[in-house]
Parts: structure tokens; C-alpha cells; sequence
């Protein structure tokens, strides 16, 4: 966020005394665009169509006049208007994570500012749900905020942990009593009945400061890489335990960093401090939904990048810790439990399996705990969307397995998604337990106004489950993880994931006034990265797996048609442009389909290749099932054959790193269309492989390629504009070979920065280690929030999940969609 946009709140500071001083200056423009908004009747006009309409109302030299004004600027930071005439309200959004709401009555032209409860209440009209209700729930959370410290510019959001140290690190140390609670924490650490750090010799700040000094004193005489166990028995006679360090080079600099803070305390001392102390050995990590596993999964309904992040995720996290309990000097197994639901009907996976090692790991398996009712342990697959009776039951089966699995207490929950972020609250609320969620995708975001009209897809898709399950893991959190700082608080043009259930309506259930805050110092941006093992560059021409070429061509460009592969590409001399996703909606492959189908110039210059599906049977899932239709449709309607080639969804993802490549051999590019993407997986793996790409604006990508030097952003309602990116892209490969090399060698620099799987271990540690602390010495464990959250999930969560059907044994059809 640059100081312009930080600006931009300033100029907008008053949305309803700049609408009433343009009605003043401009009236005959704005009565005119006012009247359009009316005639159309009541609805509601998303920020296109605002625009749209400002551009059909307004001729262009009148525009040109309101250029820079108040009024343009009102109008260009409007995220919606409900239009109930003769009233006009409008949403703005001078800048992420902070709104305004108005009213303008056409007829009298006068504008009034609205609360939040006001502007809701006005939006419930375009329902027929709050007729004669003059009771409506509201949930508030800001008022058990009020007095928590946050920052104020939106350049800070996703930056928690830093201004959560600036912050309480001053009232910590504003003297040297304040420092007791540092002393209690550290005196506090032990493991299985194994003291650590520090030992009952030292009750005091100044015992500690001598034992510090004293224990300096001794390691200076010392070898730098003397081990900890020839000073073992000095340190404990001055009242230090092991955790200090391995070596006396290592003990010496954990002991500098305590001794600075001790006598001149800063935030970033603190937070290296933090991360060098050992804290966390056994962690836990949730994701009860779909089919989890190491293989044969990856095209199943509710598995794709999820899966595929925890795995990455895990094998990271095991190497930092074993690193961190190293330079400790400590002798502890540090344990990792992914955590998900075992399904007896397993189709020959490994999900029926309950507990399984993850491969490339020593301390880390997937524990796998049935779905149960009290007619006994569901067998089947059930959609994401359907989950939601069986949560509760199985979080206390969770807590019984962990425990007998452990013999511990875990130091760290990580709850994945809307289900297993509520079970991780529900964990971490029974055991104390400092807790972490990652959303990967809000479904609110995904389904335009499925809060609004929630009513009208309740059967299918639960919303007002997900929706109050995300309401509680968001507030109960001790720390959220992101990937993008889009995920949090969107751009300039467009809202957040996070940002869209800061105030939201579901008439008849519920009013959201203040539901999160974006500028709530537990949000953080925590960027994965690809399996570098897997996923590395094409030009390392030592690690290609050339032995792989073979089935790869095959799959690419055999001239059969079978259950793997249709359609059959006629020219192999030409680059391909590829993209493999889920086969839904969202992630809107028949999209990059047509905008292919539609323009010449691109089937001549490149070949389409998707993959994405399975031919070989039918689809459970209604939406994947009209994406199939629509697929062949528009091949047929566009006489793709010979131009593209449609292969099932591919489980073996050492072949998928070398296809990658392949495809930066034929000189491609990687398309991913979604419609709204949360990170971005597939494009982060594309990258590091070296391969350019082309990216959805909307969501992730947007923040992970930088336009036109580490890659492009595509606009998915705009497919024609991306049709034509692509062509100019090849066009200029084709006339300048090193364009293609320049934007490759750019998307690698850009994953090498910022996008790797070690870089985000490091960070979640540390991350761990410094809430872990601050909910020890502050109230950081919120106790007034957690009160409210327990109150309304007893008295409404609970009821909605009940409401939910439950799967039917034998019923091979579920409902769900992926």
C-alpha cells in the first residue's frame, strides 16, 4: 500500500459530505446516474456494473469533468449499491479493511449515513426474510476488541507478529519488574517432567542476570564447538537447564540475546530470542475432509492442493524442528500428526488405513479417526459441504487419539479449512492449546452474495454451517496464517477473503456487525512454496527424469483415445499452453477453453492441453458433472479436435514436476483461470519449474507474479483479453527467443524470494514460539471472546449442524459437490 492510498482515507473521510457536496456542484450529472440506478428497480449492482452505468448515464465530456473528484473517487471505491427505489445505499471501501456505508433518496435528494446494522438491515430487504422481524441476532465481536492494540495502516495487515512485539514488548518492559513474567515463562519450560532453561535456583531477575554472567564467564573459556554436555553440570549449578544451546558457541549467543534484553529490550531481540528457545515438539494439524493420503488421491472429490500443502508443509516443519532441537541441545523426538477421517469405504487408497508414515519423513504420520454417529462409524466419502454433524463427536475422538498416540499434550493445533479450523477450536478450547488456522479458501468468497441468498443454497451447500464454523476458528485463533496479503485484505479494487466477513447479512438467521478484523495483529502472511525436490527448474538438466519423456509423450500426443486421454493434437512442432485443476467452477477450465476456442491466432500459434477430471468413471459431483457437458460442448461448438488434448486428472506428482518441464521444452506456458484462486499451488510449481505464466488477477496470483516481469495476470471475465495477452506473448517468442527465457528466469528470481517451503518453516516456528509467549504473559487468550464464541456455538451453531442430514449408508450418489 503506497502513501496515496493511505491518503485516499483522508479524501474520503466523509463519504456522505462528499456525495451531498457533488449533488451541490454536479446535480444534473448525478441525479441522472441516481435516476438510471432506480429505473432498473430494485437489485443490486456489483462494482462493474456501477461503473458501467456511471459510463452509459454520464456522456464522456461531463465524466471528464468529474475526473479526480470527490464524487469519482466515492464512486470508483463503491463495492456495491442496493437499489430499493427511491433509495440508492452504497458500500465504499476508501481502502481495504475500512468501509462506509450511505443512502441517497432520489426523489429528495438527500444523503444519509448509515451504521453497519443500518445498511445490513436496508440489504435484508432484497430478501423476503425480515418482514415483521424486529428481533435479529447480531454478532459484535468489536466490542471485546475495543481495547486490544491493532495497527492502523493497511500496509501493516498480515504483518501480526511484528506489531504485536513492537507493541507489547513496551509495556513489558517499561521497567524491571515488568520483566518478571519473562522470568516465570522461562522457569515454566519442561517437557515430559524434563526441566528446561531454567531451574529452581533462580527465583529473581538479578539471580538470573548473575547466572547469566557467570555462565558467559565460563563459556569464554571454552572451544567454541565444545559440546553442551562437558558444561552440563557447571550450567546446572548455576541454576541453567539444557535449551540454552549445543555448543558453547551456540549456548553463548541464546545467553547474549537474553542478556539484551534483559538491559536494553527491543521487539526484534525478542522475537529471535523467542525463536531460538525450545517450544514446540508435538504439533498437530487438521484436515478432517475428502480423501488424505500419499498417493492415488489427487482427482478424488475434496483432495487437490490441500493435500498436497499439508505434505509439503509437514516434511518442512519436521526438518526446522529436528534443526531447532539440534542447536538446542536437546535429546526429544519431536512428533507431527496429520490429523484427518478414516474412510473403511477407501477405494483402494491408504484413507481406510489409521495411522500411516509420511514418506520422507521419521516423525511424522497421518492418524486417521472415523466419522461416528450413534448408529456406528460412516463408511463413506462425504462431501466438505456435508461434514458438519459430525464435527463435535469427532473432535472429542480426535482428543482421545491424540492422547493415546502422544502421551502428550500437543504444544501447537493447525486446523486446515472451515472443518478442521472448527475441530482445531474445539481441541484447542478443551486442551489450552495455542492454536493456528488456515482458511486455504472461504467459501463466501467463491459463491457471489451465498451469504445474502443463503436460504436458496442451503440444500446443497450448508452455508450457514461454513459460514459460522469460519465466524468461530477466525475469532478463536490464537494466529491465522495466509498466503497472500490478497487473501487477507484483497487490493485496492477488490475485497478479501477475510475482509468479506467483517460485516455480512444471512436474513433470518443472523447479522455479522463485526465479524473479523483485518487489522488483527494474529493475521500473518506465511507464503508455501513447491517441493523443491520434486518441482526445480528445467534448465538443472542433471535432475531431469528423461526417463520419464516416454510416458509423458505419450500422454501428450498419442494418437489413441482412451480413458486417460481424448482428443488428439496434430501439430507437435507448436509450444503448448497447459493448466491442470480441479474440474469445477471456480477454477474455470471450460473458461480457458472457450477464450482458446475463440480466437484464430492463438489454436494457430499454440496447442491447449487441460488436464483436469476422470473419463474412466462418472462423477459423484453435480458441478463437475455440468463442467464435463460444458467441456465437450464447447470442443465441439469451437472444433477444438486436433488442437487440444483433454487428459484425466494425473495422482503421480514426481511425473506431473517433469511434465512441467516438458512443457518448458516445447517453449509453453502454464494458464490457471479460476475465477478467484486463494494462493495458488499450481502456479507457485510452475514457476519454480521455470515455466511462464499466466495467472487469475483475482486472489493469490495476483500478488505472487509481478505483470510482465515474473509473469501476467489474467482477468477470467475477460477472456478475449486473455486470449490476446497469450498471442502477444507467443508472437514475441516467436520473434525473440530470450523473451521466453527473460519472463521464465523472472518466475524463478520471484520463487526463490519469497516462495519456498524452508522460508515458510522458519516463519511458522517462530510464529508458534512468539503467541505461544504472549499468550503466557498477557490476556492474548482473549477469555471474554472465547466466553461469547461457547455461548453462540451452543445456542446456534449446534442447532444448524444438527439440522444437517446425515450420509446414508449404501447411498453410493452423495448430494455434495467438491
Amino acid at each position: 500500500m503506497g502513501e496515496s492510498t493511505e491518503r485516499g482515507l483522508t479524501r474520503l473521510h466523509s463519504v456522505r459530505e462528499r456525495i451531498g457536496d457533488s449533488l451541490s456542484a454536479h446535480p444534473n450529472e448525478l441525479i441522472a446516474l441516481f435516476s438510471r440506478f432506480v429505473k432498473q428497480g430494485k437489485g443490486m449492482l456489483q462494482p462493474h456494473q456501477i461503473i458501467a452505468e456511471y459510463n452509459t448515464a454520464i456522456p464522456e465530456a461531463d465524466r471528464a469533468k468529474l475526473k479526480d473528484s470527490a464524487f469519482d473517487d466515492v464512486l470508483r471505491a463503491a463495492q456495491e449499491a442496493i437499489v430499493l427505489p427511491p433509495w440508492v445505499a452504497l458500500a465504499i471501501r476508501p481502502r481495504p479493511g475500512v468501509w462506509e456505508y450511505v443512502r441517497v433518496n432520489v426523489n429528495e435528494l438527500g444523503v444519509e449515513e448509515l451504521s453497519v446494522p443500518e445498511y445490513l438491515q436496508f440489504k435484508e430487504q432484497l430478501t423476503e426474510e425480515n418482514k415483521e422481524n424486529n428481533f435479529v441476532l447480531e454478532l459484535d465481536f468489536e466490542p471485546f476488541n475495543a481495547s486490544f492494540p491493532r495497527p492502523s495502516l493497511s500496509k501493516s495487515i498480515g504483518n501480526g507478529v511484528q506489531f504485536l512485539n513492537r507493541h507489547l514488548s513496551s509495556k513489558l518492559f517499561h521497567d524491571k519488574e515488568s520483566l518478571y513474567p519473562l522470568l516465570n515463562f522461562l522457569r515454566a519450560h519442561n517437557y515430559k517432567g524434563m526441566t528446561m532453561m531454567l531451574n529452581d535456583r533462580i527465583r529473581s531477575l538479578s539471580a538470573l542476570q548473575a547466572a547469566l554472567r557467570k555462565a558467559e564467564e565460563h563459556l569464554a573459556t571454552l572451544l567454541p564447538d565444545t559440546p553442551y554436555s562437558e558444561f552440563q553440570h557447571r550450567f546446572q549449578e548455576l541454576g541453567l537447564e539444557k535449551g540454552w544451546g549445543d555448543t558453547a558457541t551456540r549456548t553463548k549467543e541464546t545467553i547474549h540475546l537474553l542478556l539484551d534484553l534483559l538491559e536494553a529490550p527491543d521487539p526484534s531481540t525478542l522475537e529471535k530470542f523467542l525463536g531460538t528457545i525450545p517450544m514446540v515438539f508435538n504439533v498437530v494439524i487438521l484436515s478432517p475432509h475428502g480423501y488424505f493420503a500419499q498417493a492415488n488421491v489427487l482427482g478424488y472429490p475434496d483432495t487437490g492442493g490441500q493435500v498436497v500443502y499439508i505434505l509439503d508443509q509437514v516434511r518442512a516443519m519436521e526438518n526446522e524442528m529436528l534443526l531447532r532441537i539440534k542447536q538446542q541441545g536437546l535429546n526429544i523426538t519431536p512428533r507431527i500428526l496429520i490429523v484427518t477421517r478414516l474412510l473403511p469405504d477407501a477405494h483402494g487408497t491408504t484413507c481406510g488405513q489409521r495411522l500411516e508414515k509420511v514418506l520422507g519423513t521419521e516423525h511424522t504420520h497421518i492418524l486417521r479417526v472415523p466419522f461416528r454417529t450413534e448408529n456406528g462409524i460412516v463408511r463413506k466419502w462425504i462431501s466438505r459441504f456435508e461434514v458438519w454433524p459430525y464435527l463435535e463427536t469427532y473432535a472429542e475422538d480426535v482428543a482421545h487419539e491424540i492422547a493415546g498416540e502422544m502421551q502428550a499434550i500437543p504444544d501447537l493445533i493447525i486446523g486446515n479449512y472451515s472443518d478442521g479450523n472448527l475441530v482445531a477450536s474445539l481441541l484447542a478450547h478443551k486442551l489450552g492449546v495455542t492454536t493456528c488456522t488456515i482458511a486455504h479458501a472461504l467459501e463466501k468468497t467463491k459463491y457471489p452474495n451465498s451469504d445474502l441468498y443463503w436460504k436458496k443454497l442451503e440444500d446443497h451447500y450448508h452455508f450457514s454451517c461454513q459460514f459460522t464454523a469460519d465466524l468461530i476458528a477466525m475469532n478463536h485463533a490464537d494466529f491465522i496464517i495466509t498466503s497472500t496479503f490478497q487473501e487477507i485484505a484483497g487490493s485496492k479494487d477488490t475485497v478479501g477473503q477475510y475482509e468479506s466477513h467483517m460485516a455480512f447479512t444471512m436474513p433470518g438467521l443472523y447479522r455479522v456487525v463485526h465479524g473479523i478484523d483485518v487489522f488483527d495483529p494474529k493475521f500473518n502472511i506465511v507464503s508455501p512454496g513447491a517441493d523443491m525436490s520434486i518441482y526445480f527448474p528445467y534448465t538443472e538438466t542433471s535432475k531431469r527424469l528423461t526417463s520419464l519423456h516416454s510416458e509423458i509423450e505419450e500422454l501428450l500426443y498419442s494418437s489413441d483415445e482412451n480413458d486417460e486421454h481424448k482428443f488428439v493434437l496434430k501439430d507437435r512442432n507448436k509450444p503448448i499452453i497447459f493448466s491442470m485443476a480441479r474440474l469445477d467452477k471456480v477454477k474455470n477450465l471450460t473458461g480457458l477453453v472457450e477464450f482458446y476456442g475463440r480466437n484464430p491466432r492463438l489454436r494457430e500459434l499454440v496447442n491447449l492441453v487441460i488436464v483436469c477430471g476422470d473419463h474412466g468413471k462418472e462423477s459423484k459431483d453435480k458441478e463437475e458433472q455440468a463442467e464435463f457437458k460444458k467441456m465437450y460442448d464447447l470442443i465441439e461448438q469451437y472444433n477444438l479436435s486436433g488442437h487440444i488434448r483433454w487428459i484425466s486428472a494425473q495422482m503421480n506428482r514426481v511425473r506431473n514436476g517433469e511434465l512441467y518441464r516438458y512443457i518448458c521444452d516445447t517453449r509453453g506456458a502454464f494458464v490457471q483461470p479460476a475465477m478467484y484462486e486463494a494462493f495458488g499451488l499450481t502456479v507457485v510449481e510452475s514457476m519454480t519449474c521455470g515455466l511462464p505464466t499466466f495467472a487469475t488477477q483475482y486472489g493469490g496470483p495476483a500478488e505472487i507474479i509481478v505483470h510482465g516481469a515474473s509473469g501476467f495476470h489474467i482477468d477470467p471475465y475477460q477472456g478475449d483479453k486473455a486470449a490476446e495477452l497469450l498471442v502477444d506473448f507467443f508472437e514475441k517468442c516467436k520473434t525473440d527467443p530470450s523473451y521466453w527465457t527473460k519472463i521464465s528466469e523472472g518466475g524463478l528470481r520471484r520463487i526463490e524470494e519469497k516462495y519456498t517451503w524452508k522460508l515458510y518453516s522458519e516463519r511458522l516456528m517462530t510464529l508458534a514460539g512468539v503467541y505461544g509467549f504472549w499468550k503466557y504473559v498477557s490476556n492474548l487468550d482473549r477469555r471474554e471472546t472465547r466466553r461469547y464464541l461457547e455461548m453462540f456455538y451452543a445456542l446456534k451453531y449446534r442447532k444448524m449442524a444438527k439440522s444437517v442430514p446425515l450420509a446414508i449408508e449404501g447411498d453410493s450418489a452423495s448430494s455434495g459437490s467438491k
